[in-house]
């Protein structure tokens, strides 16, 4: 497919197990096949200034944002520009190293829900629960070796796939919502190597950051 969109997929080295020097080439690789042309950084401050982006892929694990860096985010989304959470950007907990105790506000608005905790890593069933949405229209379930998010969410996402897990049992993996003009794909999926190369996380991440760059062109 020929690149036409414009990715920043931001993410930081300070948690081993989300290493971004690792993990962001692969959600690179992942993207490219849907015409994505992404620039990785861990420097927050390119939140102030997303001109020539059309989507903000977040792969953050610390919520920690300035004023400026914060608003550069909220408002590149809501004039009508596109944000794809990834794993543990819904940790909106989790500042400056250390935990709060409630979600940073303005981050849970724009995502929808947030990270509360999760069991062990193992494997478990990701099942499409709606087929009539264009990120999960070709999609079909799939296993994943993965850590299980648990999750709070709001009511009125439109859920597109839940996990089959045998300790949480049914969960959201994968939701859409709208933020002002723009638009927001969260994906819970994304651990580690296993998980972010499967064949079906590639293509949920594929297909999600590829509508929400398409904010402009409606469903």
């Amino acid at each position: 497919m020929k690149t036409d969109k414009r990715a920043l997929i931001v993410g930081g080295n300070r948690f081993p197990f989300h290493r971004f020097e690792r993990m962001g080439p692969l959600l690179e690789d992942a993207l490219a096949p849907a015409g994505i042309e992404a620039e990785l950084t861990t420097d927050r401050d390119a939140l102030t200034d997303l001109d020539g982006y059309d989507v903000l892929v977040d792969y953050t694990t610390d919520s920690t944002l300035t004023d400026e860096q914060r608003e550069g985010l909220l408002s590149f989304v809501d004039a009508g520009n596109g944000y794809a959470g990834v794993h543990s950007a819904s940790d909106l907990t989790t500042v400056d190293g250390e935990n709060r105790d409630e979600p940073a506000p303005e981050l849970r608005e724009l995502i929808g829900g947030h990270f509360i905790t999760h069991p062990s890593q193992g494997a478990f069933d990701v099942n499409v629960v709606y087929s009539h949405h264009p990120v999960s229209a070709d999609l079909e379930d799939f296993r994943v070796w993965d850590e299980p998010y648990v999750l709070e969410c709001d009511d009125d996402l439109t859920v597109l796939a839940r996990m089959d897990h045998p300790e949480i049992e049914d969960m959201p993996v994968s939701w859409v919502k709208e933020y002002g003009d723009g638009r927001v794909f969260y994906c819970s999926l994304g651990h580690d190597r296993p998980a972010i190369t499967a064949d079906g996380t590639r293509a949920l991440l594929r297909n999600g950051v590829r509508w929400a760059a398409d904010s402009s062109a409606g469903d």
